[in-house]
This record gives structure tokens, C-alpha cells and sequence, in this order.
């Protein structure tokens, strides 16, 4: 046996004679994600589940729950676990403090971890990683959640020499995002979009890569809280993925597949679907009517006023916890804030353990808005989760001179990404993205993220 398997949410089995990788190995059923709020919407075939269990190697691209899955990862302590070399090196520290052996693959430097397999791992500044697997000749481009983040140029170099290659890579809209937001008037603003179909989105991303066939990939899960069911209401369906996707450069392969790296064929896995649970939040530890405890606001406290780049800002962040107000002034410009109403219990969990992006992404905690567009515009998003709790820098001081260390690492390509990127956030400050205008605007920006 010898090729790839897909199944699950964002898991990748190499095999070669046997299982030999295994990428962000989330088992679902009992094993949930976000604090409960997130399952995945298939059962793992019971070959396909001895198979991730079997594998050698165990890589891990980055800290979110449905990749680096807490309850899943204690299943591989016997395993080699592959981390990419990031910045700061929280989740390596985490993991050997778990007694995890971990392995770190040096940036875009190929390793060869069987006879027929051999792999290439590149890191980016939002603390997420991508993996090129070759088997036998064939390339696999696991971008996972990631966008390439200023090294798309490269990995296009490295397409090129390939005959044969498949790009997996997570696109669409909705529910896999922070989408449980408000304005001041009470409404729920609508999620993000491209102002693309998913199908052309995921075409056009290829064809610019140079890939052959695409794989749906890292955009499978569903909501089973009483308090985050009704995002279900945005999961994208599989039938989306052929929803204006452009087949003339490109083939569309079906999630959930094995790949025959010995003769190119495609065998369907068909894993069982799994409706959506209703389960209260109680079952997960959370009162929505409990209040902070003593002590919480110091922990609170403390861990915003170490976000120094928010005094940029936000004037204060408010914490509605049973139901009543907790302020933090951030010292920022006025009138302009965020006010999260989130159970107690996980609200100090992701606190304390510096994760608070689950929080968002669970999409059981209520956010409004106050002054400001969104979380993306300004980048809060971006400096309280994949800056200052997991890339460990908090000042503008530490944010610099991480941001040269991936700088040095990726060259002009980044430089480039990053100014595109500003632009775009700077541009969007003006347009909310209830908008008329902001699908366009965001169609501007997807043209503009072109591959060298």
C-alpha cells in the first residue's frame, strides 16, 4: 500500500507498506473541539482510525483545536511528533512538558521519513504550517488552514518539478470562523466573504499554484452546543466544493479518498454522516448564569493588560459573565471596544491557558462591537491569538523583531504579503463588512494575493 489517505477534518495517512504520517490526527465522536462546540460531522472508518493510530510520525501544524486536538494527542505519546519550527516554540515546550518526543523540521528543508516518502515543512508568522508530502513522485500540498502566508512563490517553484500534484487546502465561508458577532444595535453582522463560490475559490488558488487536483480538506465540523447549534446554519456542504469550480486546468477530487501513489487511481471512502447533537453547555462545565469568582478579575487584569499593542486600538474590553458587566480599560482610542458575553468556566480556562481564539472560534460567546468593523480590522484577532498567546510576544518591541525573524526566512515574498495585507485591513477600517461593498473589496484583495 502505498499513497495517501484524507479523512476526517484536516488528517492526512501516508502510507508506504503501512502507515507511516498521520497530519493533525482529530478522532472526533467523544474527542470535541472549542470547549464542546465543535465534532466532526463523520465517523472515522474504523481502518482509517487503526491506521492514524498505527502511524509513526505525527505532525502538527498549528495550536487550534481541531488540529492540535487535546484529547486526541494523548492517543500518540509513544509517537514521534513533528512540529514545525516556529517562533517562540510554545508548542513544542507544551507538548515535551506533556512528555511527547518531538521532532522539529527545519523551514523548507526536505526530510525523508520512509523509503518512498520525504517531506518539506514552512512555517509562517501566524504561528500555522504548511507540509509538502512526496510519495513516489507524487506531491501532496497540505496547506491545511493556512494561505501560503508569503511563501506561495516558493512552494510554486517546488510544484513545477512535479508531474503529478494535489493540493489540500481549506476555503469557503462561515462557520469555521469568528461568526457570532453583533453590532450595538443588537444585530448579528453576517460572516466573511470572498465574493467567490467555494468551487472557483479553490479552482483559482490551484491553477495559480500550478497543482493538478485538488482535495476539500481542514473544513469539516459541526456545531453540538445548545449555544453555538445555530451556526450550523453556515456549514458548508460538500456539494459547494463543485459550486463554480473550473475543471479545465484542474480536477476536483472528492474529500475523504485514498490516493494510489503506484498507479494513480482514487478509491472513495464514503464515512458515515453524523447529525449535529444538541447538548447542553452544562455538559461542558459551563453556566451561562454563574458569575466570576474570586479572583478572576485579577487573572483577567492581567492577562489584557500584557496585549500592549491593543492600546492602539481599543479603548476598554468588557467581560458580560452571568450576566454582568466586567470593564478593562485598555487606554486606547475612545468609544471603541469589544464586549464578549461568555460563560465563566471557559472563559477563565482560555485565559488562564492563553488560547482565547477558541473562544472566538467556538462561536458559543457572544462578541459586539463597539466603534470598530470587525476583530480582523483592527487585527485583534491576530494580536491577542497568534501573536501575543501563541507566538509569545506582546510589545511592539517583540512583535518587530519576531516579524524580521519570518522576514529573514521567507524574503520579499512576505515583505509583499504583509503589505497587501495592511492594505487591506487599512482599507476595511472604512467599510463595514455588512457593506455592499465589502464583497468587492475582498475580491480585490484575493486578485491581488497572486503567486509569483
Amino acid at each position: 500500500m502505498l499513497g495517501v489517505t484524507t479523512i476526517g477534518n484536516a488528517t492526512l495517512i501516508a502510507h508506504d507498506d503501512k502507515p507511516v504520517l498521520v497530519t493533525d490526527p482529530w478522532l472526533g465522536e467523544e474527542d470535541h473541539a472549542y470547549f464542546g462546540s465543535w465534532n466532526l460531522p463523520h465517523l472515522i472508518p474504523p481502518q482509517q482510525k487503526q491506521d492514524i493510530l498505527q502511524a509513526e510520525y505525527v505532525w502538527i501544524s498549528h495550536y487550534h483545536p481541531d488540529h492540535l486536538n487535546p484529547l486526541s494527542i494523548e492517543k500518540f505519546k509513544n509517537r514521534i511528533i513533528l512540529l514545525g519550527d516556529h517562533v517562540g516554540q510554545r508548542l513544542s515546550k507544551g507538548l515535551r512538558e506533556l512528555g511527547f518526543k518531538i521532532q522539529i523540521l527545519k523551514d523548507k528543508t526536505w526530510v525523508d521519513i520512509s523509503k518512498n516518502i520525504k517531506i518539506l515543512c514552512v512555517t509562517d508568522y501566524l504561528q500555522d504550517s504548511l507540509l509538502l508530502v512526496d510519495i513516489n513522485g507524487k506531491l501532496f500540498v497540505n496547506l491545511n488552514d493556512s494561505g501560503g502566508c508569503g511563501h506561495l512563490g516558493f512552494i510554486k517553484n517546488i510544484i513545477k518539478q512535479y508531474d503529478e500534484s494535489y493540493l489540500l487546502k481549506a476555503v469557503g465561508y462561515g462557520a469555521a470562523d469568528m461568526i457570532n458577532i453583533f453590532d450595538e444595535q443588537g444585530k448579528r453582522l453576517p460572516p466573511r466573504i470572498t465574493g467567490h463560490k467555494p468551487g472557483y475559490q479553490l479552482s483559482l488558488f490551484a491553477e495559480k499554484l500550478c497543482v493538478n487536483h485538488c482535495i476539500p480538506f481542514a473544513n469539516f465540523a459541526h456545531f453540538q452546543r445548545e449555544d453555538s447549534f445555530w451556526a450550523n446554519e453556515y456549514e458548508m456542504p460538500i456539494s459547494s466544493y463543485k459550486d463554480g469550480f473550473r475543471e479545465a486546468l484542474v480536477e476536483l477530487i472528492e474529500p475523504f479518498v485514498f490516493v494510489d501513489c503506484s498507479n494513480g487511481q482514487i478509491e472513495k471512502i464514503n464515512p458515515t454522516a453524523v447529525p449535529p447533537g444538541c447538548i447542553d453547555p452544562k455538559e461542558f462545565g459551563d453556566d451561562w448564569g454563574e458569575p466570576l469568582q474570586k479572583g478572576d478579575r485579577a487573572i483577567l487584569d492581567e492577562y489584557w493588560g500584557r496585549k500592549k499593542l491593543l492600546k492602539d486600538e481599543l479603548s476598554f474590553v468588557n467581560f458580560r459573565v452571568g450576566g454582568v458587566d466586567n470593564f478593562i480599560d485598555i487606554g486606547g482610542p475612545k468609544n471603541k471596544g469589544v464586549t464578549f458575553e461568555v460563560p465563566r468556566n471557559s472563559l477563565m480556562e482560555a485565559t488562564k491557558h492563553e488560547y482565547f481564539d477558541d473562544l472566538l472560534i467556538g462561536n458559543f460567546m457572544k462578541t459586539t462591537l463597539h466603534g470598530i468593523h470587525s476583530l480582523h480590522s483592527p487585527p485583534i484577532a491576530t494580536i491577542v491569538g497568534n501573536f501575543a498567546d501563541n507566538g509569545l510576544v506582546e510589545t511592539k518591541e517583540e512583535v518587530a523583531q519576531y516579524l524580521n525573524e519570518y522576514k529573514m526566512r521567507a524574503g520579499p515574498e512576505l515583505s509583499r504579503y504583509l503589505f497587501e495585507r495592511n492594505l487591506m485591513f487599512f482599507v476595511s477600517r472604512f467599510v463595514p463588512r455588512h457593506s455592499r461593498f465589502f464583497p468587492m473589496l475582498k475580491n480585490i484583495y484575493f486578485r491581488l494575493r497572486s503567486v509569483a
